[in-house]
This record gives structure tokens, C-alpha cells and sequence, in this order.
């Protein structure tokens, strides 16, 4: 994955890229051991399947661009199908496609449009509106961690090796 040029470390995508480059790492570390033949399966009946679960966390790396280019993402408005790999190598591809997108999108955004608003709406119901950096920051970036964290207990639980993701993990105790 290339690296975005900067023209300042004081921009406020030269911050939420260096988060995002790492997390890009992490991501990569748990989704790169998931076992296809396992992609249906799920801990419990209101869980998302492996797959799903883990698509759904590549997928939302390129809810930057839709964030960042747009005012609103509106659920009334949008046909959306999720993605569903065959193979870890499909998901892969797939999260790889959307993390050099988001890095390109965030390298190009200037600081102003960060502040600029965007909503969350399903037709005339608003979910919220805030600031685009805040919408990063919780909506994107926050997500992707609280669903990466299920992911690792799936990981767990089908004793899949767990990478050290903040620091050393049970499987991985060095890093």
C-alpha cells in the first residue's frame, strides 16, 4: 500500500491517517487467518456469520470516502447488498480496495471540509449529524475497533490465533 504524501503533520488526516495505517495492520492480521470453510459460522443465533462480520469490518474502511464526499448517507435512498467472499483471499482483496481508497480520500481532504456537517438518516428519520471528523472518528473508526473486537472473540472461540492487536496477545506473546 503506498503512503499518502502529507504537506503538513499538523493536517487533520495526517492524524486520522497514521491511526488508520495502523489499524489498517491489526485488521489485516485478524482477517488474513480467518478460515473460509468457516465463514458461516457464528457463536450464537442473533451473531453475524464470520463472514458477514468480517466483510462488514473491511467495508466500513470505505465509509470514508462516502463520508468525506458526501452530506448524508441515507438508508431510504441506497440499494445496498453485502459483499460476501468465497475465500480470505476475496476478503482481502476487498479490504485492501477500501483501506488504500480511504488513505488516498483522507490524504486529499483539506482540514475545512472535517468540519463540514453529515447526517445519518433513514428518510426523514435523522440518526445524528455532526462534524465529518467526528463521524470518523466514532461512526468509522470506532466501529471498525468494536466489531474487530467481536472478531477476535470468534477468533477464540473457533481457536483461531489471536494477533496481538494493542500489544501482545495469548497467542502472540512478543511482538
Amino acid at each position: 500500500m503506498s503512503s499518502p504524501s502529507t504537506a503538513s503533520n499538523n493536517r487533520i488526516a495526517t492524524s486520522l491517517i497514521n491511526e488508520m495505517k495502523n489499524e489498517i495492520e491489526s485488521t489485516r492480521k485478524c482477517l488474513e487467518r480467518l478460515p473460509a470453510e468457516k465463514f458461516s459460522w457464528k457463536p450464537h443465533d442473533k451473531s453475524m456469520e464470520l463472514g458477514r462480520l468480517a466483510s462488514h469490518i473491511a467495508e466500513m474502511f470505505g465509509w470514508t470516502k462516502g463520508t468525506m464526499e458526501n452530506e448524508e448517507l441515507d438508508f431510504a435512498k441506497m440499494d445496498y447488498k453485502p459483499f460476501e467472499p468465497k475465500t480470505t483471499a476475496e476478503l482481502l482483496e476487498f479490504l485492501d480496495k477500501y483501506t488504500t481508497e480511504a488513505l488516498e480520500v483522507l490524504d486529499g481532504t483539506p482540514d475545512e471540509d472535517f468540519m463540514k456537517t453529515w447526517s445519518l438518516r433513514n428518510g426523514e428519520q435523522v440518526y445524528f449529524t455532526l462534524p465529518k471528523v467526528a463521524v470518523m472518528r466514532s461512526f468509522v473508526l470506532n466501529h471498525i475497533y468494536h466489531h474487530r473486537g467481536q472478531l477476535t472473540v470468534y477468533m477464540r472461540l473457533l481457536d483461531v490465533p489471536v494477533p496481538g492487536v494493542y500489544g501482545p496477545s495469548a497467542d502472540e506473546p512478543t511482538m
